[in-house]
C-alpha cells in the first residue's frame, strides 16, 4: 500500500527481533529506515537483507552524544526524520531481596532516559521542519502490571507508558503524535535471555518458560516480532492522524485494558 512513501524513519534497537521486524514493514510501505544500533554488524546485516531503502547506524540511547550524532546522520542522509521508533531495550531479574544500583541504573537508562532523550532528539528535529511527525515508543505488558521477579523492568516499561502520555499531550500542537505498543510475550533473542534468567531463578528447564506462557496466551502462542508490525505501520501513518498518548496492547489477549 506504500502508507509511509518518502518518509525518513529511525527505528532503535533495530539489528533484530521487534525492531528489525518494523523496518521490514516499514520498508515495504516506502520509508527509508535508518536501523540504529549498538552492534554494527547486526545492523549491516539487517540492512543488507531489507536493501536499498534501509541503512545501518550505531546508536547506542544510554549515551547523548550517540543520540544526538545519530538523528544528525539521519538528517544529513535523508534531509528529514518523519518517525522514530523507541526500540531499544534491556532485561533484567532481580527480585526485590537481590536488586542492585547496578541493574536498576542500567534499566533505567537504555529503557527510560534512552527513550526519553531520543523521542527530546527527534522531536526537535520534527519542530524544526515544521511537517509533524510520528514517535512510537515500546512499552511492554510488564508495564501495565507488576511482576515479582521483575520489579525494576516493570517500573522501567510503566515509566515508558506514562513518558507517552505526556510526551504525546506536550507535541501534539506541534503536529507530532507520540503513541506506544505494548508486546506481551514475543519469541525473541530478549525473550531467550529470559527464559535463561527463569533457568536460575525457578530451576526450570531451558525452554520451559517459554512453553509456559505461551499456553497461557489466550490466542495459544507467543507472539513473533512480525506480530507487532502492523500496529507500527498503523501507528506511523496518516491513518493515525488524530490517535494521541495512547499505549496499544499487541499481546494475544494477554491484558485488557
Amino acid at each position: 500500500m506504500e502508507r509511509l512513501m518518502g518518509r525518513s524513519a529511525l527505528i532503535t534497537g533495530g539489528a533484530r527481533g521487534i525492531g528489525a521486524a518494523i523496518a521490514r514493514a516499514y520498508a515495504r510501505e516506502g520509508a527509508t529506515v535508518a536501523i540504529a544500533d549498538l552492534d554494527v554488524a547486526a545492523c549491516e546485516r539487517t540492512a543488507a537483507a531489507i536493501g536499498s531503502a534501509a541503512w545501518p547506524l550505531r546508536l547506542d540511547v544510554a549515551t547523548q552524544n550517540s543520540i544526538d550524532a545519530a538523528v544528525a546522520a539521519v538528517l544529513e542522509r535523508t534531509g528529514r526524520l518523519d518517525i522514530l521508533v523507541n526500540n531499544a531495550g534491556v532485561y533484567d531479574m532481580e527480585p526485590v531481596p537481590d536488586m542492585t544500583r547496578g541493574s536498576f541504573d542500567r534499566l533505567f537508562a537504555v529503557n527510560v532516559a534512552g527513550t526519553l532523550f531520543t523521542l527530546q532528539a527527534a522531536a526537535r528535529a520534527m519542530i524544526a521542519q515544521g511537517q509533524g511527525g510520528r514517535i512510537i515508543n515500546l512499552a511492554s505488558q510488564a508495564g501495565r502490571r507488576g511482576e515479582s521477579l521483575s520489579p525494576v523492568y516493570c517500573a522501567t516499561k510503566a515509566a515508558v507508558i506514562s513518558l507517552t502520555q505526556s510526551a504525546g499531550l506536550d507535541l501534539i500542537r506541534h503536529r507530532i503524535n507520540v503513541n506506544a505498543i505494548a508486546p506481551g510475550v514475543i519469541e525473541s533473542d530478549m525473550w531467550d535471555h529470559v527464559d535463561a534468567l527463569f533457568v536460575r531463578h525457578e530451576g526450570l528447564a531451558p525452554g520451559e518458560k517459554k512453553r509456559q506462557v505461551g499456553m497461557a496466551v489466550p490466542a495459544g502462542r507467543m507472539g513473533v516480532p512480525d506480530d507487532l508490525a502492523g500496529m507500527a505501520v498503523f501507528l506511523a501513518s496518516d491513518e493515525a492522524a488524530y490517535i494521541v498518548a495512547q499505549t496499544f496492547n499487541v499481546d494475544g489477549g494477554n491484558w485488557m485494558s
